[in-house]
C-alpha cells in the first residue's frame, strides 16, 4: 500500500484532519500526519492564519520539511490548504515523490522549480466558488499545473467552503467529502507500487 505524509491547514491538527488520516489508514495506507502548529489548534481561519504569520510561513514549511527526514523517499505528499505548501514542496523537491495530493490550495508549481517534475502524479481537490482557492490564485494555478498532463488531475465540487472535507467544521461537505476520499483512494492504491 502507499506511504502519505499528510499536513494540516491552518485550524491546526485537528479531529478532521485525523479523521481523514484514519480513513486512509482503514484502507491500508501507512499515514504520517506531523503536528506542525506544535499541538495549537484555532477555532478559525482567520486565527489558524494569524498563528502561521506569527510564527512564519517559512518556518511552518520548513517544519514541513523536517517531517520528512527519516521517512522512505517513495512517498505521497498531501496537504490541505496551508498544507499544501510543504505538500508540494517536497513533491517537487524530494527525489522519489510518488504523488501529491493537494486539497483546497495549489501553488504555482514554479515556486518551487522550473516545472512540476515528471513522473510524479498529482491530484488537486477545490470547491469552483471557495473564495480562497478561486480568487487568491490557487484554481489558476491548479489549471495550469494539470494543463496537458496525463497523470495530473485536477476535481472541482459544487460549493463555496474552504474546508469542505473537515468534519466537525461549519464547511464540511459530506458528499464532496466522501467523492474527494474516494478520489483520494482511487489514486493511492494506483501509485502504491
Amino acid at each position: 500500500m502507499a506511504e502519505v505524509l499528510l499536513f494540516h491547514h491552518a485550524l491546526g491538527l485537528t479531529e478532521g484532519v485525523g479523521a481523514f488520516a484514519d480513513g486512509l489508514r482503514r484502507a491500508g495506507h501507512t499515514v504520517h500526519v506531523p503536528d506542525l502548529y506544535e499541538g495549537r489548534t484555532f477555532g478559525n481561519l482567520e486565527a489558524g492564519v494569524g498563528y502561521a504569520q506569527e510564527v512564519g510561513f517559512d518556518t511552518i514549511a520548513a517544519r514541513g520539511v523536517k517531517a520528512a527526514e527519516g521517512l522512505p523517499e517513495r512517498i505521497v505528499y498531501a496537504g490541505f490548504s496551508l498544507g499544501v505548501v510543504p505538500a508540494q514542496k517536497l513533491a517537487q523537491t524530494r527525489p522519489g515523490a510518488a504523488g501529491a495530493l493537494l486539497l483546497s490550495a495549489c501553488v504555482p508549481a514554479t515556486a518551487f522549480g522550473p516545472a512540476w517534475p515528471g513522473g510524479v502524479p498529482v491530484q488537486v481537490h477545490g470547491m469552483d466558488a471557495d473564495p480562497f482557492f478561486v480568487d487568491e490564485g490557487d484554481l489558476a494555478a491548479a489549471r495550469e499545473l494539470v494543463a496537458g498532463a496525463g497523470d495530473r488531475e485536477l476535481f472541482l465540487y459544487p460549493g463555496t467552503a474552504h474546508l469542505f472535507a473537515e468534519r466537525g467544521t461549519q464547511e464540511y461537505a459530506p458528499e464532496a467529502a466522501a467523492l474527494c476520499a474516494e478520489r483520494v483512494l482511487c489514486f493511492l492504491d494506483a501509485v502504491k507500487g
